[in-house]
């Protein structure tokens, strides 16, 4: 049994007699799903690129927010220092 993935690797996993045969498989080149299908492999999933800490903060908080934030962490600190 073969299964191929979008860049065309094809795959030869050994199973027992009675397993069920799965209908995907994640290619041991590349990591793509591979199916059965050789001329019509399963699509690359489209991956999200990576978000910082700070790209999250910035769809939660406006910039007014983040410098009103600011002001008052940092006059909590110089508070702290005078007294």
């Amino acid at each position: 049994m073969s299964y191929w993935c979008a860049n065309g690797h094809e795959s030869r996993p050994s199973f027992a007699l009675e397993a069920e045969k799965p209908e995907s498989w994640d290619c041991p080149r590349c990591g793509l799903p591979a199916g059965l299908d050789e001329q019509a492999p399963p699509k690359a999933p489209r991956n999200e690129p990576y978000k910082t800490h700070l790209a999250y903060v910035k769809e939660r908080r406006s910039d007014a927010d983040g410098e009103a934030i600011l002001a008052e962490a940092l006059a909590k600190l110089r508070a702290r220092r005078e007294g």
